[in-house]
This record gives C-alpha cells, sequence and structure tokens, in this order.
C-alpha cells in the first residue's frame, strides 16, 4: 500500500507544458506550467515552488522527487544532441548508413530514412577483431586508438561512441579503448556498447550506443543543473528519474545511460493508465494521451502495459517499421504521433488539411496564446469551436485569445478552401483525432487486438477534449476520464517502482549441448549486477528479481520472451522452457514447428522494488442529474451550425452525478468534452465515465 506519512514529488517535461504534481498525508496538489526550452530546470522549478508554495510546504520537507522528460527524445529528433563520433571495427565504418540492408518501403523510389547522428567525416575505425565466441582474432592495435586523438579534438568532438563487432561477447577491446581515450581526453563522453546494449545485431547495437553517446553531454548537463537547483532550494529528499521501461533509476544511472529516458515521459502515462486499470478491475484498456506535442496509445492487458526491448525514434514515414533509428532499450510499447494541441494544422500541395508533426510547443505556441505564434494549431481549433474556455485555460495561467485562432486557421486554410474559421477548426479537430484513431487500429492490429473490446483511459492536457470522439470513431462503448487526468504521467510517475533491466546475448541451445553452469554463471552475474544498480536507490525496499529467455526456432529471425522459474536452470527445465515457449509461439502465430530445433539468443535480468499499490475505485452511488454552471455555444461541423453547450465544473460535481452529450466538464487542468452519442457520470472515486447511450 501507499506510504501515507511521505510528501512526494513529481514533475514530467512535456513539449508544451511543464506538469507538476505534489502528493502529501493531506491529499494531491497540481501545476501546470509553459516548458522552458532554453533551460527546461527553470520551468520545472517554477512549477515545483507553485505547487510547494499551495501546499504551504518547505523544499525540505520533500521526501522523494520523480522526474521524467521527453529532452532526449526532442534532442535525437531536432539533431540538438553533443557533436559525436564513433569508433568502430575496421571495414565497417558505414553500418549506421547500410543498417540491416533492408528497405521499409520497398516500392518507394523516393524513399528517405533518417540520416545518421553521426555524420561519415566522424566515423573513424581500428585494427581489432573478435569472433561470436569472444576469442580474439585480431588485437586491438593501441597504437591505432591513440592517433585518432588528434582528429578527434580537431573535429570538436564532445562526446564518442565505441561499437566492436561481436563486444557483447568479449567487451576487453572496447573497455581499453575507453580507458586510453579517457587518459587522453578526459573532458569527453564515452559511450562504449558492452556496456550500453551488450546484444547481438551489429546495426541496433550500434545505433543504441550511438543515441546513448550523442545525448549524453545535454542530459548531464541537465541533470547536473537541476541537482544544483535542487541542493540550492535545500531539497534533502531521493530524486529518481524515470525511464522508458516504467521504472526509476537514479542520477548518475540515468546519466550513464541517458538513452534509457528517450521514452521517459510516456511511460509515466501507460504506468498511469495500467494503475487505473487495476483500480478499475479493467482488463482490456486502450491509454490514450494526448498532450501538446504528441499523443501516445498504448494496449494494456491485465493491468501490465506491453513492453518490448525495440523502439524506433525520429521515423521518416509515420507507423511505418524501420523508418526510424533503432534503440534496443527496454520500454514500453506504444505508438507515438505528432498530434498534440500545439501540432499545426496546414494544406498540403494537393490542398488537403494536415495536423502535424511539427509543433508550436511553448515558444512561440499556438496563435490564441498571443506569444508570437501565426500559425493555427490543434488548440486554436478547439477554441473557434468552442471547447476551450479562453479565460480559464491551464487554470487560469494563460489568458486565450480567441481572434487569433480565427485569423490564423482562416490564413492557413479557410481563404485558400473558402471556408469559414469554424468550419477551418472542424476540419482540423476531425484530422487530429482520425490520425489518433488510425494510430490506435495500427497497434492494435499488430498486437492482434480487438480495438473494440477495449475500455479506452484517456488523460493528458488535450486528451479529455478529443478523446470522445477518437473512441467514436474506434467502436469503443465506454470511456474513463480519471482524476487529474491532464497531468496523468507525473501522478504516474509516483507509482513506479525502482528497477533496472540487464540483457545480454549468449546463444544456448534446448539440446544436449546446453550447459547450465554457463548459464548459472551467467545469470548470477547479471543479477548481481543488475542488484547493483538500484540497492542504494531501494534503500530499505525488498527487491524483486525477474529472469527471462529471449527464444526462436533456430534460423527465425526474432525472438518471443519467456519468464525463466527460479534457482539454478539445469537439463531438467528444458522440456518446461520448450513448452512455454511453443505456447507462447502458438498465442501468437496460432501454430508451432514440430521437432524444431529452439535456442535462447539473449538472458534478461530485472530487479525492482514492488509497485505501489493503491485501492480500487468506489463505484457510483445512485445516478442524479448534475447541474450546469454556465452554457457555451458549440460550433456542429455536421450542420454548420451554433448549439448550446452546458458546462459543468468537475469540482461541484458529486459522485453519481450525471451528464447527457453534448456538454463540457471543466477543471483546472484539462476539460472534457462529453459528445452526444455518450452520457457522463462521476464514480465514488471521481474520475468520469463516459458510456456509449447505444450501450446503456
Amino acid at each position: 500500500m501507499v506510504d501515507s506519512t511521505q510528501i512526494r514529488l513529481a514533475a514530467d517535461i512535456g513539449g508544451t507544458f511543464t506538469d507538476v504534481v505534489l502528493q502529501t498525508p493531506q491529499g494531491r496538489l497540481t501545476r501546470k506550467v509553459l516548458t522552458t526550452p532554453a533551460a527546461p530546470e527553470e520551468g520545472v522549478m517554477s512549477g515545483i515552488g507553485l505547487v510547494i508554495e499551495d501546499a504551504g510546504l518547505r523544499f525540505p520537507d520533500v521526501t522523494v522527487f520523480v522526474h521524467g522528460t521527453t529532452l532526449a527524445t526532442n534532442a535525437i529528433i531536432e539533431r540538438r544532441g553533443a557533436r559525436t563520433a564513433l569508433i568502430g571495427t575496421q571495414g565497417f565504418r558505414d553500418i549506421l548508413e547500410i543498417g540491416t540492408e533492408s528497405r521499409f518501403n520497398q516500392y518507394d523510389l523516393m524513399l528517405q530514412k533518417p540520416s545518421p547522428l553521426v555524420p561519415r567525416d566522424l566515423r573513424f575505425t581500428v585494427p581489432e577483431r573478435m569472433d561470436a565466441r569472444g576469442t580474439v582474432q585480431l588485437p586491438l592495435d593501441e597504437a591505432a586508438v591513440l592517433a585518432l586523438v588528434p582528429q578527434l579534438r580537431d573535429a570538436g568532438v564532445e562526446s564518442i561512441a565505441v561499437a566492436f563487432l561481436h563486444a557483447y561477447a568479449n567487451p576487453a577491446h572496447e573497455r581499453r579503448v575507453q580507458a586510453l581515450l579517457q587518459e587522453a581526453m578526459p573532458d569527453i563522453t564515452i559511450s562504449i556498447s558492452s556496456d550500453v546494449c551488450p546484444e547481438i545485431r551489429e546495426y541496433e547495437r550500434t545505433s543504441t550506443t550511438v543515441a546513448n553517446a550523442y545525448v549524453q553531454p545535454l542530459m548531464a548537463g541537465y541533470l547536473g543543473r537541476l541537482r544544483e537547483a535542487l541542493d540550492a532550494r535545500g531539497f534533502e529528499g531521493a530524486l529518481y528519474l524515470v525511464t522508458s521501461g516504467g521504472g526509476l533509476t537514479a542520477l548518475e544511472t540515468a546519466r550513464q545511460f541517458p538513452v534509457r529516458l528517450v521514452e521517459s515521459g510516456p511511460a509515466g502515462g501507460a504506468i498511469f493508465a495500467a494503475q487505473c486499470a487495476e483500480r478499475l478491475a479493467e482488463n482490456r484498456v486502450l491509454s490514450f494521451d494526448m498532450g501538446g506535442t504528441t499523443a501516445k496509445v498504448c494496449l494494456i492487458e491485465d493491468g501490465e502495459p506491453a513492453s518490448s526491448r525495440f523502439f524506433e525514434v525520429d521515423r521518416t514515414a509515420r507507423f511505418m517499421k524501420g523508418s526510424g533509428l533503432p534503440l534496443r532499450i527496454p520500454v514500453i510499447e506504444m505508438v507515438e504521433i505528432g498530434a498534440g494541441g500545439g501540432s499545426i494544422a496546414h494544406l498540403d500541395a494537393m490542398k488537403r488539411v494536415v495536423v502535424g508533426p511539427e509543433s508550436a510547443s511553448s515558444v512561440p505556441g499556438p496563435a490564441c496564446y498571443g506569444l508570437g505564434g501565426k500559425r493555427p494549431a490543434v488548440t486554436d481549433a478547439d477554441v473557434m469551436l468552442g471547447l476551450i474556455r479562453p479565460e480559464n485555460f491551464a487554470g487560469g495561467s494563460i489568458q486565450l485569445q480567441p481572434d487569433r485562432s480565427a485569423e490564423a486557421l482562416l490564413a492557413d486554410i479557410g481563404t485558400p478552401l473558402g471556408l469559414s474559421a469554424e468550419m477551418s477548426a472542424h476540419a482540423v479537430y476531425e484530422i487530429v483525432c482520425e490520425n489518433m484513431a488510425s494510430a490506435a487500429r495500427v497497434h492494435a492490429a499488430e498486437r492482434g487486438a480487438v480495438i473494440g473490446d477495449h475500455t479506452m483511459i484517456a488523460f493528458g492536457g488535450a486528451a479529455p477534449l478529443h478523446a470522445a470522439r477518437v473512441a467514436e470513431k474506434l467502436g469503443i462503448q465506454r470511456l474513463v476520464i480519471p482524476s487529474n487526468a491532464g497531468v496523468g504521467s507525473a501522478v504516474g510517475f509516483l507509482a513506479a517502482p525502482v528497477s533496472f533491466e540487464l540483457v545480454r546475448s549468449f546463444p544456448m541451445r534446448l539440446d544436449d549441448s546446453f550447459s547450465s553452469a554457463e548459464v548459472s554463471a551467467l545469470l548470477d552475474d547479471m543479477t548481481q549486477a543488475a542488484h547493483g544498480m538500484v540497492q542504494d536507490d531501494a534503500r530499505t525496499e525488498t527487491l524483486h528479481t525477474k529472469r527471462a529467455a529471449f527464444m526462436r526456432y533456430v534460423g527465425q529471425g526474432h525472438e518471443i520472451i519467456v519468464t525463466l522459474p527460479d534457482g539454478v536452470l539445469s537439463s531438467d527445465h528444458l522440456s518446461a522452457l520448450r513448452d512455454a515457449f511453443e505456447a507462447e509461439y502458438a498465442r501468437q502465430f496460432a501454430r508451432v514447428i514440430p521437432h524444431a530445433a529452439v535456442e535462447i539468443l539473449n538472458w534478461s535480468v530485472s530487479v525492482s522494488t514492488t509497485p505501489r499499490k493503491y485501492p480500487p475505485f468506489e463505484a457510483a452511488p445512485a445516478l442524479h442529474d448534475a447541474v450546469s454552471a454556465d452554457i457555451r455555444k458549440l460550433f456542429d461541423g455536421a450542420t454548420g451550425t451554433h448549439v448550446a453547450l452546458p458546462v459543468y465544473e468537475r469540482t461541484d460535481m458529486g459522485p453519481g452525478s450525471r451528464v447527457s452529450g453534448p456538454a463540457l466538464i471543466a477543471e483546472k487542468e484539462t476539460t472534457t468534452y462529453v459528445s452526444s452519442r455518450y452520457t457522463a457520470h462521476l464514480d465514488g472515486s471521481g474520475n468520469i465515465i463516459l458510456d456509449m447511450k447505444d450501450a446503456v
């Protein structure tokens, strides 16, 4: 259960807003402030200062601070990372461009791949060679390594990635290069693949190591400044960073492996949705997180978000695997698209309305912010439709200017198409909702799930405004807007366990060649290393170890994850392991391959504290009609007219309060749009539950 004596703080830096949540024994307080891209720690500290002041507390009163950020992701996408060099095995200079030699769209003659993070003139090689078993075939030429130092200095290199062939099997050469370069260039950060990603598959391992090196100076600088700012305010509690896999890690670990923070913020959202699913006793959930810059969808089955060891960033083709930079890190599996409140709408060459992926972010922001933005964003469309009260946006911290929204929509969409500002806004709203529905369909299809069988849990500042329409498009009958939905990711941070996962490649067949001694030694070493990464930060909490194997039929290209039993693995376990593998294989592919040889390619050890548990949500008492606090005009694009739209204050609605759509339910952090096809009510815990009228 939750330790109610602690004062816990969480902050999530998004592309537009920074969300801050403070959990105290007396309850939960929240704040949303604009992100400060030039110095993100300033926005964080501003939001923290405001929420601590709201609670009548001081910085030293906070016992735990959990932080998540998309800074690493944005640095890669926007190419704002360090000037990075790559040192590889002689003959493998161009692995970043050759990749796997596959084409994500083989019929596209104009196919574009994302440009490598390291240009060719900063990619170097040295003579050395290991074989796949870790045996030295060619000793490392240390003189060649030292000869690179003047070239690296002259090129102004700020960070170095080292990725040698088969270094996962024997890291000796990489570690020696690291030692030589650290002595010669002590101010340069160095990432080696045997630490960052000790796994088979040369391209993915090199790409992950390069990404780590590329963002390391940026993240180390930011985290250092944040630590100094917290120290200056007297903060003495524990500081954790949220990883892409949904766990918490220490500041020093985050500095060493910043690539593991790439999906930090979205992971918090998936944790929040999983927590809500468990408390609602919902077994099939679609998590829908829409903020200022992006929208994320994630499937949650039996209270657990889908997870993966593979992620692509900076895709050049929406929804197409292989079009981005591959990263092999523990990650919560989701689809992320450029569809947020700040996503910019425009016309393409065929005069079709297109939304995103470019975002107005917090600077200059949508046109209605009045901060210099001239192009229409999704928020401008919401304002023009009447879905947002301009005077109460973000808790009243920003006074929106609808006239600027109208000007921007007319200039970029309405006038070229002969539409009014309102009809232009309707077009933008429909397109962005369809984009998000398409992302959900693709994600469900890839997972073999029937999307209409799921309950949607929507959160993020912009999601409640669009969730009902997205749910309509997907045929989803039930929709939940949890309490504090506007800062859902930050709330999710507070439920994450301290954890660390290690994965290493060590091929082993499930036959007479299986070596129990070698496998046991490997797993013991990995367990000890993983414990070492979390032991100090877990403090007095109990640690749990979970082991898994990445298995496949011999000759296949990809693996299936199978949980390993506790204790020493021996030949007595081989039959049970094969049965577990084939059961999961049959679940995914509806068949098995009789008598085919099976092998384990990678081994995983994850060590974590016990995830925080929360009591079930309370059911709604007897339903009764709520009383509206205001009436607004909503532009109905289907009829081209304005209709009366009752507005309800969420804080005035008690458990059991019922609303029939169309209606708005307003609160400090966000606004929920209940479309005409849904009725809504508050359950006993204050969650807004939308049920499709045909299903009521």
